[in-house]
């Protein structure tokens, strides 16, 4: 009888030991029950030696495995983000064994001389950053990079922070590698899952395109890893295992030797400071944009209206960016001033007049709007905080003959709506396209002769270290999407002129600037730790924290920044508490990490982005 360690797929457990006749190679998937629990898959770790305790039998084994790759990124992430193996294997698609062979692509995009350099730059470097201006041409780079390696037989993976950008890669890929490629994120159909899984196994795929979880497929002769928008704070998982995509793609890049790009026109600031990079500048069109701002708080002034006239008077199209979706963010009764809150979380309700609905953004709870004040009874409620709804609505009442569409999460639901509205916008159907952050997601217009940039100055002034870096991002990106070919206008309604008028044209500057303002505080100087106490009694969470607080404050190497209420103070009738650390040592913040295992209701963010 032989004996196996094996991790049980998808449950929160210690790896456990079961027995079998056969032979089992290591990292293959087996069946097993446990208890009540039937038919369970497990990956089999290693054999190990006869335990004193009584063991079970594995019941079947599968012809399916992980390959080396999976499991050493598995690994990784069960010891850098302290959590069990077993629960992160759940993330993971096993494969039958194969084998890659290599591929003829015929086309090859056109590069200029700009291009050549940085391709030349980024082959000769193990991972780099392709820090490109918008519309340089960094996708024919990628795509020029891509058909090399496939043509050696080596698969590629090309990440993308969203879905929401896979329709535009799909075309540009399908031109150059149809048939050779598919892609994945969690929108497709377990079907169709298992047909591509079934085409990577036979070597009919090398490439694939896809958003986070394209990094648990079963690669076995991976070489390049693309990781497209790599400032984008999608690529950050916002549940446990709080990993970030992006992060482990460098691990396990150079880990196993695969080549790895990291491509952004606003790179992170982290990414800038640690990785060589190539600075690809200008356009591949001729591009000219003309800057006007709007001093004035978020709301339809004479000169957003005179911007869009013109726009539509010249039969072009714009595209309004603003952050916030429904009608209103919140509702304030004009007697009191009380917002009215979800009775479930600690934040302000919003505005879905189309649903009739006031609506939790972060539980979902959602009932009909108040007729009164919930404090004072008053009458009069006064919206505050106008939405991408909203937005269109007074729009209509301005522009009546022009066609104007929203383009949120709450409009664009599905692939299939995705994909309609940017190809009614491209074929010029609609004239205004209203939006939230959806809209800077690398999308080509080919007809934007206008941006308009509303509501991000309080992005600016966030509780974040990174707020002024995303809001510039954010900001650049947008401006970005118009004047692909010719000239165009960029109208930022702001209060901050001088912050914006000073970056929004020279990113480098930017950088460099904010790397003094981060130096001994904050990454890419620092690595932080945030850790959130959560509970239904107010005062048990409350004591928690600060008895955790005044512990870690005792560690060396490790400086308490602060602690107490969480600024969304409740959600889901759980009171949240936090505790934020910095230290030089990310091995001191992960045996914190998994010092807090050990407590209920308490997890741990290392290397946070959401401070809320």
């Amino acid at each position: 009888m032989r004996y196996y360690e094996l991790a049980i797929i998808g449950l929160y457990l210690e790896n456990l030991i079961f027995h079998s006749a056969l032979e089992i190679k290591p990292l293959t998937q087996v069946i097993i029950d446990l208890k009540r629990k039937k038919n369970l898959k497990a990956i089999v770790i290693q054999e190990c030696e006869k335990p004193q305790f009584q063991t079970q039998d594995i019941k079947e084994v599968l012809p399916y495995s992980l390959s080396s790759f999976q499991f050493e990124l598995a690994s990784f992430i069960s010891y850098y983000y302290a959590t069990k193996l077993s629960f992160v294997l759940g993330f993971f698609e096993c494969s039958k064994n194969y084998e890659n062979h290599s591929v003829e692509i015929l086309n090859k995009p056109y590069l200029n001389d700009k291009q050549e350099n940085a391709l030349n730059f980024i082959k000769n470097h193990q991972s780099s950053l392709l820090f490109a201006d918008t519309g340089s041409g960094k996708t024919e780079i990628y795509i020029s990079l891509i058909k090399e390696y496939l043509e050696k037989g080596k698969q590629v993976l090309l990440l993308m922070p969203e879905i929401s950008l896979t329709p535009q890669m799909q075309k540009r890929l399908e031109k150059y590698f149809k048939g050779y490629f598919f892609l994945w994120h969690s929108k497709i159909s377990k079907k169709k899952k298992q047909e591509y899984l079934s085409t990577l196994e036979e070597n009919q795929s090398l490439l694939v395109a896809g958003a986070r979880s394209a990094l648990f497929l079963p690669f076995r002769n991976l070489g390049l890893i693309i990781v497209d928008e790599e400032h984008d704070n999608s690529y950050k998982a916002s549940n446990k295992p709080y990993i970030n995509a992006r992060d482990l793609a460098l691990f396990i890049g150079a880990k196993q030797n695969i080549k790895i790009v990291l491509g952004s026109a606003t790179p992170s600031l982290v990414s800038f400071y640690k990785q060589k990079s190539f600075r690809l500048k200008g356009t591949f069109f001729e591009s000219k944009k003309h800057f006007i701002f709007d001093e004035n708080e978020l709301s339809i002034t004479p000169i957003l209206l005179e911007e869009l006239k013109k726009t539509l008077n010249h039969q072009k199209q714009a595209i309004i960016f603003l952050p916030t979706r429904a009608n209103f963010r919140q509702i304030i009764c004009r007697n009191c001033g009380n917002t009215i809150k979800c009775p479930f979380c600690s934040i302000a309700m919003s505005l879905h007049k189309n649903k009739n609905l006031l609506k939790c953004h972060y539980c979902n709870f959602a009932k009909p709007i108040d007729q009164t004040c919930p404090s004072c009874d008053a009458l009069m409620l006064e919206a505050k905080k106008m939405g991408t709804a909203e937005l269109c609505e007074l729009l209509l009442g301005y522009f009546p003959y022009a066609n104007i569409k929203r383009f949120d999460s709450d409009e664009v639901s599905t692939l299939k709506k995705l994909n309609t509205i940017l190809k009614e916008f491209n074929e010029k159907q609609i004239d205004i396209l209203v939006g939230t952050s959806m809209l800077a997601k690398g999308h080509d217009y080919h007809s934007v002769d206008l941006s308009v940039i509303l509501g991000l100055d309080e992005y600016l002034y966030r509780p974040n270290y990174k707020a002024a870096e995303e809001t510039l991002s954010l900001a650049m990106q947008v401006a970005g999407r118009a004047g692909r070919k010719g000239e165009a206008r960029v109208l930022l309604q702001t209060k901050n002129r001088d912050f914006f008028e000073k970056y929004i044209q020279d990113y480098d500057a930017f950088l460099k600037d904010e790397l003094s303002f981060r130096k001994d505080l904050y990454p890419p100087f620092k690595r932080l730790l945030r850790i959130v106490i959560e509970d239904n009694d107010l005062l048990s969470a409350s004591k928690l924290c600060e008895n955790l607080a005044l512990k870690i404050k005792e560690i060396s190497k490790i400086e308490l920044i602060g602690y107490g209420s969480c600024g969304i103070e409740m959600i889901n009738s759980k009171y949240r508490f936090y505790i934020l650390l910095r230290s030089n040592s990310y091995k001191t913040l992960i045996a914190i990490q998994n010092y807090m295992l050990d407590f209920k209701n308490v997890s741990s963010d290392i290397d946070p982005i959401d401070f809320s």
